[in-house]
């Protein structure tokens, strides 16, 4: 059972498709406590260098005999197809072969957990919940969904037995971990291909929320569906300007690309909070972390020194270049509702200049559940270039390309070849440019850099 595996008996690990950044996490993890750790992904990437200076030995070949079978546990991500050469080669071993999940659910069994769910957002939370906690002298593990820009990582550990989680709701995976408390920040349609329906993607979350220790505190988004049927007995609601929520702000100032503002919760107030990013999804995002930063008894002025310097997370809402000739942002936005907080984020700062957004769908099956999304989303920029579609961990669906979301735009949009971004942003001269996506889109962020500060 995999309840009875004790990670104290691991001494080495072999994680198939470990450049993720949900599975290179928990590499991490293990390379902190000396345990030597094993691995295989697809391509080299900048992840997959940093593990293997951290120690990890990594190939890149899907070929069983670049493995080694003497190893105590093999994690694997649901993101690896079934047909993996080294995953069979593992399944026929005697040895436990888990999910990431799995995996994560064993680490928290133990621990007294924060939690972070939600169809969008929860990367940047749980990223700043993180951060104050550590800035703050209180301590904190961390398995993150992203990388840190204050600490160029998405693990940390510490000597408090307290751990920050990216709940993930793919797979059902959160429904392994054991929360105390939880923070719930959207339940958007998504995952379509292993819910079947929104009503069951929404059911998973209210079965996450029966798992919520006893005493325990969930927050979440005020108006989210089902609002009635979580069953916790402390539970606070949280929005940006919703003051029939819990925990709002008031008094909000922009300035140089951040803002201002107060947070008013139940029976207490936080004055002159100062957040030096960009997006008021970010702001809102703020209330979760300084909530539960006072729930757990952080002193005032640490939580407004720790939100004051979070640097935000790699590809949310990241500025690469910002001056007076161009700015440029990366975001790793992916839905529809994510690309429509991004972009009003983007017109709130910068109302006079014309945003031009180069998009990258992710996965066939999401596009063709959400095409009609995307481009009424998208239309929101002044232009738009979208590249071919990156399926990840699917096959080709026939009739499904970004066309199917381009053929529905009102603003003008261009379909990009897979190569040509560089040919579109040198022609189209951006005074504000974003890209955005899940896919590989990244590794277009450093050559766009360049072009864009030689134009």
């Amino acid at each position: 059972m995999i309840e009875q595996i004790n990670i104290s008996n691991i001494h080495r690990v072999y994680f198939i498709g470990i450049g993720g950044i949900g599975m290179s996490a928990i590499a991490r993890y293990f390379l902190s406590m000396g345990i030597k750790v094993f691995g295989y992904d697809k391509t080299s990437t900048a992840l997959t260098n940093a593990l293997v200076q951290e120690g990890a030995l990594i190939s890149f070949e899907d070929d069983p005999t670049a493995c080694t079978a003497d190893v105590d546990m093999v994690v694997y991500t649901p993101a690896i197809p079934a047909d993996s050469a080294i995953k069979q080669f593992y399944a026929q071993l005697n040895l436990p072969l888990l999910k990431r999940s799995d995996v994560l659910g064993i680490i928290s069994n133990n621990s007294y957990n924060i939690c972070i769910a939600g169809t969008h957002g929860k990367t940047t939370i749980s990223t700043m919940v993180a951060h104050v906690l550590r800035d703050a002298d209180y301590g904190c593990n961390a398995f993150l969904g992203g990388i840190s820009s204050n600490y160029g990582t998405n693990f940390w550990s510490s000597k408090k037995n307290c751990t920050v989680i990216e709940a993930d709701e793919y797979d059902r995976s959160f429904l392994k971990l054991h929360p105390n408390v939880i923070a719930i920040t959207a339940m958007d349609a998504d995952h379509l291909d292993i819910y079947g329906t929104a009503e069951a993607m929404e059911d998973a979350f209210l079965a996450f929320v029966s798992k919520l220790e006893d005493g325990g505190l969930l927050l979440t988004k005020k108006g989210l569906p089902r609002e009635r049927s979580f069953t916790a007995k402390q539970h606070f609601t949280y929005h940006l300007t919703n003051t029939d929520a819990d925990i709002h702000i008031s008094e909000l100032a922009i300035f140089d690309g951040g803002y201002l503002y107060d947070v008013n919760g139940p029976g207490w107030t936080l004055n002159r909070v100062k957040l030096n990013m960009g997006g008021m999804h970010n702001v809102e995002n703020s209330l979760v972390a300084i909530a539960i930063a006072k729930y757990l008894q952080v002193d005032d002025e640490r939580i407004l020194k720790a939100i004051a310097n979070f640097k935000g997370v790699k590809r949310r809402f990241e500025y690469i270049i910002k001056n007076e000739k161009v700015v440029y942002i990366d975001d790793y936005a992916h839905h529809p509702e994510e690309l429509r907080a991004l972009i009003g984020g983007v017109r709130g700062l910068y109302p006079g200049k014309k945003i031009t957004l180069v998009f990258q769908p992710h996965l066939f099956s999401r596009t063709l559940d959400f095409a009609a999304d995307f481009a009424e989303s998208l239309s929101l920029a002044d232009e738009v270039a979208i590249m071919p579609i990156y399926p990840a961990r699917e096959k080709p669906m026939e009739g499904v390309s970004s066309e199917l979301i381009a053929q529905q735009m009102t603003t003008p949009v261009s379909l990009l070849k897979e190569k040509n971004i560089l040919t579109f942003i040198e022609t189209s001269y951006p005074e504000l440019l974003v890209t955005a996506g899940a896919g590989d889109i990244d590794q277009s962020i450093e050559p766009i850099k360049k072009l864009l500060l030689h134009q």
